[in-house]
């Protein structure tokens, strides 16, 4: 899964998990929505709970009525049921649904699903006994132990002096069943709508953070040296961070370039001075004079050193000016293609075959002058040294850039590569040089979090291995 820079569900997801906006954001989400919906469901089956009590004892008590109004005496003046309850299930061996008729000697009459059992009712005075003809409610064991609802009051029939207790009860396990089925049914229901609202957070999140990946995407690209600045409308809570950050882009793009301004101005007073105390120095080296020669000769060569230091130096400031600074990149083909031109030119009367294996796509983060002062040490030293032969390539490796420029030269024992990287060292002074190139141009790799080694060449001769922070990488 990669880091969100487009909007695939499963990196988007997994980066920068937890410690990221979106986790807390949709952690946060989940959990309210778990909370509001779990409080929701208990409200709705509480009052469906309800709702269902009361239309049981309704039922049951429209069964205790129609009981009631079904009951005469017989010209015994015992009581009698005129015509059967309109439910079947009182007509069904233990169907879950009985009624009784009872009085002071006992149990008068049941329906047909009591079977040979009796409702055990409260006794009559006790506590809950259906005394004064009230409707009474009552929880009691039914004939196979299930618990039962009861209904029942008490009644005067005319010509019969003594009450008679009537009751209907129904198994609680038929309300018990609807409210296990509404429940199942609101679980999935409420579980269906969590889904809706979390995947409904997914995308409210997703909307509302989408400037700031558009930002990071620009960052990215400003990295890679494809942009500037940020560009492009933002909300207005990110707006005054955009504008910041392009004023200090701003001021970070002044300050190198005041300060490469300066270091130059700096340069070319030295040099000009140098140029002049160089002109002098020849001069006094053309009189006569043995002794005069002598000074001017060691005047020259004070000067030369103080020109490679300068140019070292100046070298290694403008790198340490531009390292870092977003939005520089430099195509290595367009520079390895420019010096392969000018060395061309320069060691014609060499005859020397310029090979160039460079893919366009390669960038280097860092300013043009300085590769191309890399790069022009390099090529221009290989070039010296080689027979017929010069190559230069490029490779991408985990963000970084590997410039390899490979001669068919004598090559260069082992044990003398460090030390020619060192500033002033020059192995044959019959070589034009300063000894100087090969030094400046580690010095600039290494300040941009590069490095150059020196190795044997497939050629024959010596390959030089640049290493280079590629742009974006």
């Amino acid at each position: 899964m990669r880091r969100p820079g487009g909007w695939p569900v499963t990196g988007w997801l997994a980066a920068g998990w937890p410690d990221s906006l979106r986790f807390r954001l949709l952690a946060g989400a989940a959990v309210w929505i778990a909370l509001a919906l779990a409080a929701a469901g208990i409200v709705l089956s509480g009052l469906f709970q309800d709702h269902v009590e009361r239309r049981f004892r309704a039922e049951m008590t429209n069964h205790l009525e129609q009981l009631a109004a079904g009951l005469e005496l017989d010209p015994a003046g015992r009581p009698v049921l005129r015509a059967p309850l309109s439910d079947p299930r009182f007509r069904r061996p233990l169907s879950g649904l009985y009624w009784q008729v009872g009085g002071p000697e006992g149990t008068i009459l049941r329906s047909r699903s009591l079977w040979d059992g009796a409702l055990a009712l409260p006794a009559a005075g006790g506590p809950g006994a259906a005394d004064d003809g009230g409707i009474h409610h009552h929880d009691i064991a039914g004939p196979s132990g299930q618990p039962l609802a009861v209904v029942e009051r008490s009644i005067l029939l005319p010509e019969r002096p003594d009450p008679i207790r009537i009751a209907v009860a129904a198994d609680r396990a038929e309300m018990a069943a609807v409210t296990d089925a509404f429940d199942r049914t609101l679980a999935l229901s409420l579980g269906a709508l969590a889904l809706a609202l979390i995947a409904a957070a997914l995308v409210q999140v997703k909307v509302g953070l989408e400037p700031l990946a558009r930002l990071r995407r620009e960052l990215t690209e400003l990295r890679a040296g494809r942009r500037k600045r940020f560009a492009g409308a933002m909300p207005a809570e990110v707006t005054p961070l955009v504008e910041d950050l392009n004023a200090l882009l701003a001021h970070a793009e002044e300050v190198v370039g005041r300060g490469r301004l300066q270091a130059g101005n700096l340069a070319h007073a030295l040099k000009t001075n140098l140029a002049v105390l160089a002109n002098e120095a020849r001069a006094l080296e053309d009189q006569q004079a043995p002794a005069d020669a002598a000074s001017a000769r060691r005047i020259a060569q004070g000067i030369a050193a103080m020109r490679r230091h300068v140019d070292h130096h100046m070298a290694r400031a403008r790198a340490a000016a531009s390292r870092g600074v977003p939005g520089i990149s430099t195509p290595v083909a367009d520079s390895a293609a420019g010096l392969v031109r000018v060395m061309g030119k320069l060691h014609a009367a060499a005859g020397l075959a310029l090979e160039l294996d460079v893919a366009p796509g390669h960038l280097f983060a860092g300013e043009r002058e300085d590769l191309d002062e890399m790069l022009g040490n390099l090529v221009d030293n290989a070039c010296a040294w080689a027979v017929g032969r010069v190559a230069i390539a490029c490779r991408a490796e985990t963000g970084m850039l590997v410039v390899t420029i490979d001669d068919d030269g004598p090559g260069l024992p082992e044990e003398r590569r460090e030390e020619v990287l060192l500033p002033g060292i020059r192995l044959d002074e019959s070589v034009p040089g300063t000894g100087l190139g090969l030094a400046v141009s580690r010095d600039l790799a290494r300040l941009y979090g590069g490095d150059l080694r020196l190795t044997d060449s497939a050629l024959g001769g010596l390959r030089a291995e640049l290493r280079l922070p590629a742009a974006g990488g």
